[in-house]
Order: C-alpha cells, then sequence, then structure tokens
C-alpha cells in the first residue's frame, strides 16, 4: 500500500507561486508514477495537470496544455516526495489539487484519474484576482 500526503496549498493572489508537496511513505517510493491532479468544484471531475514517471522510466514529466510553462513537477526519491512548483497562477487554477500514484501507467492514461491506484487527501488552492 502507497500512502500519499499533499501539502503547501493556500491562497495566493493572481500571478504568484506556490509550491505543493506530495509525500509517500510504505511501498518503493521510485517505483511509481506521480500525478497531480485538481478537482475545481465539487462533482466535477478530476482533471490531469502534471505527472513525473518513476525511475524505471526516467523521471520523464507531461503537463497539461493549460498549466504548460508555469507549472514545474519534480521529484527527490531519496525524500519520497514529488513537488509542483505553479507559477503565475490564475484565479482559475483555483482548485483542490491531489497527488495521485500508480505502477507504470500507460503514456495514454497519464491524465486519467481512475487509472491512478492511490490517492492523498488533497490540498486546497485559491487563487484571488
Amino acid at each position: 500500500q502507497l500512502q500519499l500526503v499533499e501539502s503547501g496549498g493556500g491562497q495566493v493572489q493572481s500571478g504568484g507561486s506556490l509550491t505543493l508537496s506530495c509525500t509517500g511513505s510504505g511501498l518503493r517510493f521510485d517505483y511509481y508514477d506521480i500525478g497531480w491532479f485538481r478537482r475545481q468544484a465539487p462533482g466535477k471531475e478530476r482533471e490531469g495537470v502534471s505527472c513525473v514517471m518513476s525511475s524505471i522510466n526516467n523521471g520523464a514529466t507531461y503537463y497539461a496544455e493549460i498549466v504548460k510553462g508555469r507549472f514545474t513537477i519534480s521529484r527527490d526519491n531519496a525524500k519520497n516526495t514529488v513537488y509542483l512548483q505553479m507559477n503565475i497562477l490564475k484565479p482559475q487554477d483555483t482548485a483542490v489539487y491531489y497527488c495521485a500514484g500508480v505502477s507504470q501507467i500507460r503514456a495514454d492514461d497519464i491524465g486519467t484519474a481512475r487509472r491512478y491506484d492511490y490517492w492523498g487527501q488533497g490540498t486546497p488552492v485559491t487563487v484571488s484576482s
């Protein structure tokens, strides 16, 4: 079982920055592909934001078009942590952000929430205009 805990959410003004952390425990963290998702409203589907692959896949990174150039994902396997650096934040980035883990996800499934097996509890991000 892989446990994931997010932190770093908060309130920020438009144009500001936040860094989210996702810390894992329980299994070989470096073997897992870790994605960030967000849910912008209750009942709305979780939207894929970014993903960093496991060490098996050389830590390749992927981004949704809407965050490319503004968000950066990275991982520190020695600390069992994945980071999401979010810059130039916009009000439409307001959401609850979740990290999720899966072993060897297919490239086509990176942004598909139901393909991930382990989830954190989420951390809220609010961007004011």
